[in-house]
């Protein structure tokens, strides 16, 4: 534990800092799991909502630094590639 006044600060913003990242990453996980599932469920009309769902998140992620632009957009056309192989 730090002894320094500045240094204690830092430790409380990083705290924060990884709870809110760590919130934003598992609902973004979650909804790419949940559209997968609906995927391999067969059920297209779900799927279909869950897409918009999941790419909202995963550009929330991305908005807020918790993953990187190319991952984004990488993550959001595989869920669009499973999405059309479906039809």
């Amino acid at each position: 534990m730090p002894n320094i006044k500045s240094a204690i600060k830092r430790v409380k913003v990083i705290e924060k800092k990884t709870a809110r990242n760590n919130m934003i990453k598992t609902g973004y996980r979650s909804a790419v799991k949940k559209f997968e599932q609906a995927v391999e469920a067969g059920n297209k009309d779900e799927a279909t909502k869950l897409l918009s769902l999941a790419t909202k998140k995963v550009d929330q992620a991305c908005t807020k630094g918790v993953i990187v632009k190319n991952t984004a957009a990488r993550k959001k056309s595989n869920m669009a590639r499973k999405l059309n192989a479906m039809a």
